[in-house]
Parts: structure tokens; C-alpha cells; sequence
């Protein structure tokens, strides 16, 4: 399970700087694998309404989103950003991440694709901001819960605090860690004692992505998962991501990583292997299964098909017979 945090402000060392990495300490102290984009500081060009995303469902312009972002956003199962108040909403600069992010919207409202782990991906929002006016969040929770459904996440809630300003003044808040204590237990209560699943084949190109795909559409609620390949490819297999679209589907934006790097993210309580078994690394008390089906790579859009609809079966059972 990867919580993804969005740090929004252009001060190092600011308030939102210490909010966030207190948020994201006390997600990874309940074994999440955590990680944290510093916005200000990446190449992240504001949107150009091209229009192609709501055509195509891809955005054209070369940066950071297109290349490592958007995967990130799908990969999550959290996603926190933070920001201070400016001008009753958040920075200019996470603006431009959430403008950005039309491309994911696109897929889901103008496609009608369906993001595998739409159903479990939840945003949590946190703020300062220098006044104490009634209406200082207002803007900034309308536009997280519009970022949130934009990247098919349930808005959890957010935790603002006001008068705040000289830097690390939050600090000063004698409930801080109390404040994100709660707030963390409330944000992944149904999330944690989900079983553990990597599911694996040699190139993480088809097969594994499929049924982490599925595993996560049918059964999220109850399974952490990942995939992985012992000798991953560069990237997917485009015939893949489109046998999966004609089920509505969406493996837009899908990566590869290898066994070793899933398996060092958090230990998975179950392997199950699709041609690679041999390859696989022992994993101590990792309960192991292998599923026999050949690699549809290479071959034609039929069997492509038919490997897609042999795996959604195979995982629908998997789920249904798990203790």
C-alpha cells in the first residue's frame, strides 16, 4: 500500500512541510510505504487546455506528470496533499498538479474508463493559513474535493489549522500529534490487516498487471496488491491495456517493477506466480501459488482476450475462497 504525499508550498521547512511529513511519519509507523513529491520543486507545466486528454486520455506536454506523476496518483491508495492558504486556495504551484490531473477525469467521465482502485483510494487535505476567518478553507476543501473525484479518490477530509504564519509556528500546537494520530487512524482504519498479494509474471507486462488489476477492482476491500515480473519490461503491453479498456478497464498510466522491489516495499503474505516460479525469490512464511497461463505476448488480440478473461475468473474465485 503506497500513501502518496503532495507538498504544496514553496517554503522549505514551513508549516505544510512539517504537517505533511508529521502526517506521513504516522502512516508509515503502521507499516505504509510512503512517498512525497515536493511540487514546488519539480517540472510540472500548467495546463494548456489542449483538449487532447478529453479526446485521447493523455496529456501531450513532457514533464514531470506525464512521467512519473500521474502513475504515482494511480498507484496510490492515499493520496495527501498540503498546502498553506493563499488567496482562499492553494498554492499556484499544486494548482498546477491539480489542473493537470483533467487528464485522469478525462479518462473517467469522458472515456468512462474505470480505475481498478477507485473503489479504495481515498485524499486527505491539510492547510494553514494566517487568518481566522470562518471562511478561510472554504475554496481550498471545494477544490480538494474536486481533485479527489478528478483522480477517483474518496475525499477522507482534511485538517486546517488558522493562524498560522512564522515559519514552524505550527509546531507550537499543543494537539499536533494528537490532531494526526486521529486523524491517520480514521483515514486507513478499513485499509490496514488487508492481506498482502503480489501477483508475477516474467515481464510484470500482461498477466500480472491484469490480475492486480482485477484484484483490486473486485477485491480491495479485502487485499493489498502489487505486481511484479522477474525480468520486467520497459513498460506494458499496449494490446493489454486495450482488452482491459473494452471491459472498461483503465491500465492507462500502469508501470513495471521488479519482484525484488515489490517484495522490499512490504513483505506480501501471498505469491502467486504466472510462469515465472522459478524465478521467484523465497520469501519466508509467503504462502506460494502458481497459475498456469501461457504468456499472451506476441500473439493475437484473441488471445490476449481470452488470457484477460481467464485471469478476471481465476481472481473472482481466488477472492471468493479466501479465508
Amino acid at each position: 500500500m503506497l500513501a502518496l504525499g503532495l507538498q504544496g508550498s514553496p517554503r522549505k521547512k514551513g508549516n505544510s512541510d512539517i504537517l505533511l511529513a508529521t502526517f506521513m511519519q504516522e502512516l508509515a509507523q503502521l507499516g505504509i510505504e510512503t512517498q512525497t513529491i515536493d511540487v514546488c520543486r519539480r517540472h510540472i507545466e500548467p495546463c494548456k487546455e489542449l483538449t487532447v486528454c478529453e479526446k485521447k486520455g493523455i496529456c501531450p506536454i513532457d514533464d514531470d506528470m506525464s512521467r512519473e506523476i500521474y502513475a504515482l496518483l494511480r498507484k496510490a491508495d492515499i493520496v495527501v496533499a498540503a498546502s498553506p492558504i493563499f488567496f482562499y486556495n492553494v498554492t499556484a504551484q499544486l494548482k498546477a498538479l491539480i489542473d493537470r490531473c483533467q487528464t485522469l477525469w478525462s479518462r473517467k467521465y469522458m472515456l468512462k474508463l474505470k480505475d481498478p482502485g477507485h473503489a479504495i483510494r481515498r485524499g486527505y487535505m491539510l492547510s494553514v493559513g494566517a487568518t481566522s476567518g470562518k471562511q478561510l478553507f472554504d475554496g481550498l476543501n471545494l477544490t480538494a474535493k474536486y481533485f479527489f473525484d478528478g483522480i477517483s479518490a474518496r475525499f477522507a477530509g482534511s485538517l486546517t489549522y488558522r493562524r498560522i504564519e512564522a515559519r514552524g509556528q505550527i509546531q507550537d500546537q499543543p494537539d499536533l500529534h494528537a490532531d494526526v494520530a486521529r486523524a491517520v487512524r480514521e483515514l486507513t482504519k478499513d485499509l490496514i490487516g488487508r492481506r498482502r498479494v503480489i501477483f508475477a509474471c516474467r515481464e510484470n507486462a500482461c498477466r500480472s498487471q491484469m490480475a492486480a488489476a482485477f484484484a483490486r477492482l473486485y477485491g480491495g476491500h479485502r487485499l493489498d496488491v502489487a505486481c511484479a515480473g522477474s525480468e520486467p519490461a520497459a513498460q506494458v503491453n499496449p494490446l493489454m491495456v486495450e482488452v482491459m479498456q473494452e471491459k472498461g478497464v483503465d491500465m492507462g498510466f500502469c508501470t513495471t517493477q521488479s519482484l525484488e522491489t515489490a517484495i522490499a516495499g512490504q513483505r506480501p503474505e501471498i505469491i502467486i506466480t504466472m510462469g515465472c516460479g522459478e524465478q521467484c525469490p523465497f520469501v519466508p512464511g509467503a504462502e506460494r501459488r502458481d497459475w498456469d497461463l501461457a504468456d499472451p505476448a506476441g500473439q493475437s488480440i484473441e488471445v490476449m482476450r481470452q488470457t484477460r478473461d481467464d485471469i478476471e475468473s481465476m481472481v473472482k474465485t481466488f477472492i471468493d475462497t479466501l479465508p
